[in-house]
């Protein structure tokens, strides 16, 4: 009970905050004499990048199970994989196993997150409007969905800023302006439903490899002679 209230805490301040872990990354208020670099070390930066992170997809798992618990019937559960198949690693090169990630760079690492980023921005977006126009849709859920999509905006700018840093070059963009709608669209009211419920599922299953993946190039930047993939 203690944890919930704290984690309701943190979660409570994040929901008051513009700019959330990442703003004050972003502002970055000493920067060198000429005010063109953050002096923020990679560290803290990927610190940041992964709380964030972390709680991204911990608000995603509690925005599926409520949409679950709302709108998809006990029958219907066995259906949680449906659209499992337009994920986003499948239809981009995504590390996929464990194999794969400790096999792949740091640049493709951090460029991957960036990648799941960017492509779940607009769905988001989309996700948003479609929730409104449910009747019974609850304030919470709404509200989760909102945040959700306001912090995947920020680790977006924070993860661009490591990309400088790390690897000194500029942003990675999606210049074919995937999206997961077109490959999801409803004919009735119950595939509307599942639909966004399978949106939800798998964005849970992608902030979690966002989350993976920044956590194992920490441990690559700290120089452990071994790190593993949870």
């Amino acid at each position: 009970m203690k944890n919930t209230k704290v984690l309701q805490g943190c979660l409570g301040l994040l929901f008051c905050s513009i700019h959330g872990l990442l703003g004050s990354a972003l502002d970055c208020p000493d920067r060198d004499a000429g005010g063109t670099r953050c002096s923020i070390s990679v560290e803290k930066l990927l610190d940041r990048a992964i709380q964030h992170a972390e709680l991204i997809y911990r608000v995603s798992e509690e925005a599926r199970t409520l949409f679950e618990q709302m709108f998809i019937p006990f029958s219907f559960h066995a259906q949680q994989s449906h659209g499992g198949h337009l994920c986003t690693s499948n239809i981009f090169p995504i590390p996929t196993s464990k194999s794969e990630v400790q096999q792949i760079s740091d640049k493709w690492l951090l460029h991957s997150v960036l990648i799941l980023i960017q492509f779940w921005i607009d769905p988001l977006v989309e996700l948003q409007a479609s929730l409104d126009r449910y009747d019974n849709a609850p304030s919470d859920l709404l509200n989760k969905t909102k945040w959700m999509s306001t912090k995947l905006m920020n680790l977006e700018q924070g993860v661009l800023v490591l990309i400088r840093k790390m690897l000194e070059e500029g942003s990675l963009e999606l210049h074919n302006n995937e999206s997961v709608t077109p490959y999801l669209l409803p004919t009735d009211m119950v595939e509307h439903v599942l639909r966004d419920y399978a949106m939800l599922s798998c964005f849970k299953k992608d902030a979690h490899k966002m989350e993976t993946f920044l956590k194992f190039l920490k441990c690559r930047q700290t120089n452990r002679p071994s790190c593993s993939i949870l």
